[in-house]
């Protein structure tokens, strides 16, 4: 499909995508709840979702904004995703798809990786470029690998939003016809990307998290929340809720 990231031959290696979207996005007044919120709100919304057979492998796409601005954060998850193999790892597998945009007119797809050390040499090799925001192409690629391959949730990291929020809307709505959650982290404060990735969510039935520039125990705590989602549902959650993780202690906290 014209203007998607498209599956590489070898699994690991990249493949480009080709044109961007773009258009002009609304605003909304900024809210400011706190951190600790924001990750009790994104767990509690997980918690409350269809449970996968536990043991099962899981499928997630990993999608990251690899725009200018975003060095420091995939620096920073860089150095995280071997946690959410880990903690999927004590619950079944977890196969993950990276997917990120960058520069002009890129956006890239891995193949499907399982092994954490693969995943981070390849992130090791990525720098980040100066572009536009193509979310549009991470939310294709999610709907065509879950109608081809299955996927079980969607994680995407970024900080803005500069294409047509009503676009982005039918692609987040075909994705949740078909029960894939996204969960839209989002790196600041801007209230355009707050608007979008919210509206994301919420069409996918996934959730939307703020956390703070650099604070990586923050995005640990929700990568591996995810993960355990990814790969055992509901139950997964409430498992994790007996490892004294910070993640663990607010879902414990649910009623």
């Amino acid at each position: 499909m014209s203007g998607e990231p498209t599956k590489p031959k070898p699994a690991g290696e990249v493949s480009p995508a080709q044109k961007p979207a773009s258009g002009k996005p609304g605003s909304l007044p900024e809210a400011k709840p706190s951190a600790s919120e924001d990750i009790a709100a994104f767990v509690a919304r997980a918690r409350a979702m269809s449970p996968h057979a536990a043991g099962a492998k899981g499928r997630l796409v990993f999608a990251l904004d690899a725009t200018m601005s975003r060095q420091p954060t995939w620096d920073m998850a860089c150095a995280l995703q071997a946690d959410m193999f880990r903690e999927a790892a004590s619950i079944g597998s977890l196969d993950i798809r990276l997917v990120y945009y960058r520069g002009f007119n890129e956006c890239r797809a891995t193949g499907w990786i399982s092994d954490s050390a693969q995943l981070a040499k390849l992130m090791g090799k990525i720098d980040c470029r100066g572009g536009n925001t193509q979310i549009g192409k991470v939310l294709s690629e999610a709907r065509r690998e879950a109608v081809a391959s299955g996927v079980r949730a969607v994680v995407f990291v970024g900080d803005a939003m500069e294409e047509l929020i009503d676009d982005l809307c039918a692609k987040a709505g075909e994705l949740g016809l078909l029960k894939v959650p996204v969960f839209m982290f989002q790196e600041g404060h801007d209230a355009v990307a707050e608007r979008a990735f919210r509206e994301i969510a919420r069409l996918t039935g996934g959730a939307w998290c703020r956390f703070d520039p650099g604070a990586a125990a923050q995005l640990r705590e929700l990568l591996r929340a995810v993960a355990a989602y990814a790969a055992g549902g509901r139950e997964a959650l409430l498992r994790l809720s007996k490892t004294g993780s910070g993640a663990a202690k607010l879902l414990g906290q649910m009623k």
